[in-house]
């Protein structure tokens, strides 16, 4: 499919030769009539940004204590994230409007949530990428320059990367990445030599003593940030504007928690078989990975240490442009629906409070009318008993449309060529370098800490909200399953909310 097609405007639904909405006239811009791997991206790269350097050292931490015993967290945490991205990209599809657009019709109050989140969180988060990106630069080039200049280094090339370039190729560069990880992780789960009838026995659930903590980390950390709330804004970026998509979506989502699972996996592999048995200790935070290092020259040889080095810079770097690009697209977003409202004296709730407009047949973005034909038994691209749900008759909402914009705007580029994208894109780059050159302020830290820890909970949770609302149309709201799982996920990250904020440095 031509990047020019993928990343078209979409001017209006057209119907498909098999009955599906079409993303756009443009032929090349149309949903596939199945699944193909060819189109698989978004998920790709949220599971590149997902994973950083601080989940390798948890996860091997917790390989090192407790062998495979955890083994069946991580896949449960997997499960849980495939959950949560799904249903990221099935708001952006099933009603043409961003997750934020959603948000905003909940009340001005997640507006302040948000705003506050990616003002206090980006400071410091930029800081932290760009230094987690500098350590196996300066394993692998040493006396070249100092670390924190290192740092400022990967902080000025992700910011010129994301400036200059739109999403088709920040995607291609993504895969590349993600390949470098997958690569070495799995080779290194391979030069440790697992034992199998343990690895398998690890997936039976069991808490040994002292493993909570360690256990409620692995299902919802690993890979459990505002990336996810990214998702759905690479999946309009892709160019997949509209319900037609929704199989694609669920391939893809699929295709990224699997990669996470894989890389997870593999390095409980080498915690427990490198670590855990030999009894070594790992530091906590992304140093621990520079003591792997020096762990594996010793047992496998610098050739091996090296290769592993390349792995953790591209886990590192991935995390930092993937922040850079995705987040940024949110910020973009947020302050187009902003605009848009004030410009037209509507306040929050108003958009859903206006009369609706009339209903497009075929159109997923009307409440009123069905994305698709109707229910297909174990199609994923069409509703089902599960994800759908047994809900009554529509109540339509009204104004369930969408909202300024919405998806199409990010599908066009728009979003990514405006100048709200790129002034957080310097905000997450010139203020933080600061805190590479001082002590992190302690009354920042907190704040951080305590405004990062509520925003999973705070995504699980206005998922339901918003997939069960009028606001989503009917075929496309959430089900047992959907609802379950992300019940699940938001009960999850709260207790692991309570944690974090305990463990402050108060």
């Amino acid at each position: 499919m031509a990047e020019s097609a993928e990343r078209q405007a979409v001017a209006g639904p057209a119907e498909s030769a098999d009955g599906r909405t079409a993303a756009g006239p443009a032929a090349a811009g149309a949903p596939p009539r199945g699944a193909g791997w060819r189109h698989i991206g978004p998920g790709i790269v949220v599971a590149a940004t997902g994973v950083g350097a601080g989940d390798l050292v948890a996860t091997l931490i917790a390989g090192s204590r407790f062998g495979y015993t955890l083994l069946w967290a991580a896949v449960i945490g997997c499960l849980v994230k495939i959950s949560l991205a799904e249903a990221a990209g099935r708001w952006h599809l099933a009603t043409g409007r961003t997750l934020f657009d959603g948000w905003r019709s909940l009340g001005p109050w997640t507006s302040v949530y948000f705003i506050g989140y990616v003002a206090i969180w980006g400071f410091v988060y930029g800081a932290a990428a760009m230094s987690s990106s500098a350590l196996p630069l300066g394993a692998l080039f040493p006396d070249v320059m100092d670390l924190r200049w290192w740092g400022v280094l990967c902080g000025l090339v992700g910011l010129v990367f994301v400036w200059f370039n739109r999403y088709a190729v920040f995607e291609k560069v993504m895969t590349v990445l993600v390949g470098v990880m997958f690569v070495v992780t799995v080779y290194l789960a391979v030069r440790v030599a697992p034992h199998l009838g343990p690895a398998l026995a690890g997936l039976v659930p069991v808490l040994p003593d002292g493993s909570l903590v360690y256990t409620l980390g692995l299902i919802g950390g690993v890979g459990g940030t505002i990336t996810l709330a990214a998702y759905g804004y690479w999946v309009n970026a892709k160019g997949w504007t509209d319900a037609g998509w929704m199989r694609v979506m669920r391939l893809d989502n699929r295709v990224a928690y699997v990669t996470t699972g894989v890389f997870v996996v593999a390095m409980l592999f080498v915690g427990a078989e490198l670590l855990h048995s030999s009894g070594v200790a790992l530091a906590k935070g992304d140093r621990g990975l520079l003591s792997l290092s020096d762990i594996l020259a010793e047992r496998y040889g610098t050739a091996t240490a090296k290769l592993f080095l390349v792995g953790f810079f591209a886990t590192s770097f991935t995390s930092l442009i993937g922040v850079w690009q995705g987040v940024s697209l949110m910020f973009a977003d947020f302050v187009a629906n902003f605009r848009a409202r004030a410009a037209a004296g509507t306040p929050d709730l108003d958009l859903d409070l206006a009369p609706a407009t009339a209903p497009v047949a075929g159109d997923p973005r009307s409440a009123t009318a069905p994305a698709v034909e109707g229910p297909v038994a174990g199609d994923p691209g069409r509703p089902d008993p599960v994800m759908a749900g047994a809900a009554g008759p529509a109540a339509d909402h009204p104004g369930s449309g969408p909202g300024p914009d919405g998806g199409v705007a990010v599908a066009s580029g728009a979003r990514e060529r405006s100048l709200p994208f790129r002034a957080y894109l310097l905000w997450l780059t010139f203020p933080p370098i600061s805190l590479l050159f001082l002590d992190e302020p302690f009354g920042l830290v907190i704040v951080y800490g305590v405004i990062g820890a509520f925003f999973m909970p705070f995504l699980a949770l206005t998922l339901v909200w918003l997939l069960n609302s009028s606001r989503t149309p009917r075929e496309w709201r959430n089900g047992w399953l959907s609802n379950g799982m992300l019940v699940l996920a938001g009960v999850l990250f709260v207790v692991l909310c309570v944690q974090q904020v305990r463990e402050l440095p108060w």
